[in-house]
Formats: C-alpha cells, structure tokens, sequence
C-alpha cells in the first residue's frame, strides 16, 4: 500500500527536518551540510569522535559518539529522521555497519550509505572498481534491518579529482604535468562537490510523502530505496585541460604530457592493491571509469532538471578545483603524521 501524509498519525509534519551526519567537516559531508542550512529547513546534528579536531560548518549541532559504544550512538541518534553517512575509505571497515544498526534501534527510517559514486546499476563498473559489492552489502544491511535507503550516483567529484593528484584525472598542478589516458577524449560524468550538497538538500528538502493518491508531485518517498542520479559536466580530460590553461593562462608549451593505455593502467592499479598498496587504488579506479568502450556517463539518467539544479560554469569548477590543491596536500602531510 502506499503511503500517503493523509494517513499519518496526529503530529505528522510530512518534512525531514531533523538530519544527523556522519562525516560533515569532511569533503563531500561539509558541502551537504552547507546545503541542508542553508534551505532554513532542517537542523543538522554532527556525529562526531570525542576529542575530534574537524571543523565544522557554523551552525551545525554536534553529538560526540564513540563507536566503540553502541549506546552513544543510538542516543545521539535519537529522535533523527534521517541519517546521512560519509566517511573517508581510511576510516574502519565495521564503522558503516555499526552506524546502521544503531540507527535502526533508534528509530531512524532512512539512511543515505557512503557511497557517492557511478551508477549502482552498472554493476561491472561497480565489481571493477571493487566499490559496488561492498556499496550493495551497505544498502542491503539498511532494508534488512526495516529502515530504506537514497544514494546518490555523482560520477566522480569534478573540483576533487582535478586537485587530488595524477591518480585521478592525471593532473600535477605543481610538476606542470598530465596524464592522459589513452588519446584523452573519453567522456566521463562529473559533479562538484557543491552540487552535491545541492542535491541531497533538494531531495531533502521536499515533501516526505504525497499528501494523497491524487498528489503527483515529487517527494523523499519517490527516491526510496533507489538513487538520485545528477551531473555537473560530461567531460573528457581534454576538456578539462582546455578549461585549466584558460584558467591558468597557460599553453600546451607550459606543460609535460603523457599517454597511457587505460587499461593497463587499470591492471597495474589493481596489482598494487592486491598486494595491500592502497596507491593503486585511485589508479585503478579512475582507469575503469575511463574506458573508451565502457565509461562512466550518467547522462541519460541525470535528474538535474527534476530536482531544479543550476546549470554550472566549467572554468569556475576549474579554478574551485585548483584552489584544492593545496588544501588536499595539507590534509594529506597531516593524516601521515
């Protein structure tokens, strides 16, 4: 049967309003948090370590938690309508799971898992970059235990990879440097980080339900146990080189540039995981999204008009994406020491 706000109980406001994340100082987290305050809609609450040094958006509320005690966790959850998990893939494996089993004891009903990505339905892509099964076992855990879940299929974060080093769309802003796969021209479904935040806050942000059989209009419900699929830009890495040297103010002559074949550079990733070089990882998986015969596009199935999402500039993600550098290399000199 469906369920309609019409048949909810006394009390029933048919808004999420009140919203925990896990993860709001981090990449992706701060952006969604940002998003969430500034539609005036919902109070966000923070789950965050005792001790913990992350800076976090102003406004957001905070709930220290250790993981390590189950009951912290459902106390701070407590009353939430909807959870929201971003953790970085550094963080403990059993950390996903503890989160969703205390969510359900307390009460929570829906949960958006860690897993902002590519299609779940392309589940080759998903085996190959060795994140769908473990995305799909997340989900799984969240229907088991009664709550439903909304993901979100982003593609990769545009300004994120840009920054994030040769790895990823093969850029070294300070050697001057680019990598191309193969001849460069493959086209990959891209998002920033703040369409992201954007999004979720839209999905968020409407009704929960439909008031009765006659309201057609979009609500949380409609996204339920499915994903919201959105995109900044489709681009291929020369594209993004076009857009950094009018950036930059740069030329061709300005910079070293290379050719690899994709696929093996997929294989030489994946060799450095299966000897536990987590090195390889960001190799392997930018590669897979950038075969030529079977990339990562989310065009078709975009929902940006739906949801209402601007229309975004590509020199200004650029240069968003540049300013990153630093700020990603401070953050990883700090987790090293």
């Amino acid at each position: 049967m469906p369920e309609y706000a019409k048949n909810q109980s006394a009390g029933f406001t048919n808004a999420i309003e009140r919203i925990a994340i896990v993860g709001a100082g981090g990449t992706v987290g701060s952006h969604i948090a940002k998003a969430l305050l500034a539609t005036g809609r919902h109070t966000v609450t923070a789950l965050s370590r005792q001790g913990s040094g992350n800076k976090l958006p102003e406004g957001v509320l905070v709930a220290s938690v250790d993981y390590n005690d189950e009951a912290t966790i459902v106390a701070a959850l407590k009353g939430q309508q909807f959870l929201i998990i971003t953790m970085a893939p550094t963080a403990p494996r059993d950390t996903h799971s503890k989160l969703v089993q205390a969510a359900a004891k307390a009460g929570i009903p829906y949960v958006m898992p860690n897993g902002y990505a590519g299609d779940i339905d392309d589940i080759k892509l998903g085996e190959d970059t060795l994140l769908g099964p473990v995305a799909k076992a997340n989900r799984d855990e969240i229907e088991r235990l009664g709550m439903q879940w909304i993901t979100v299929c982003c593609g990769f974060w545009y300004d994120y990879s840009l920054a994030g080093g040769e790895a990823r769309f093969g850029f070294d802003f300070n050697k001057r440097s680019l990598t191309l796969y193969d001849d460069g021209n493959t086209k990959n479904s891209t998002s920033t980080l703040s369409q992201v935040g954007r999004a979720v806050a839209k999905v968020l942000s409407l009704n929960e339900l439909p008031q009765d059989e006659n309201d057609k209009s979009v609500t949380v419900s409609t996204f339920l146990n499915n994903a919201v699929y959105i995109k900044s830009f489709v681009v291929s890495q020369n594209d993004m080189f076009d857009s950094v040297k009018r950036v930059t103010g740069t030329t061709d002559a300005d910079w070293t540039i290379t050719h690899e074949d994709t696929k093996k550079r997929y294989e030489a990733g994946l060799a450095q995981v299966k000897v536990g070089n987590m090195a390889g990882f960001s190799k392997l998986l930018y590669a897979r999204a950038f075969y030529p015969d079977a990339a990562s596009n989310l065009s078709v199935k975009a929902q940006n008009e739906l949801l209402g999402l601007p229309e975004e500039s590509l020199d200004e993600s650029t240069k968003v994406g540049i300013d990153l550098v630093k700020e990603l290399q401070l953050r990883v000199e700090r987790m090293a020491s």
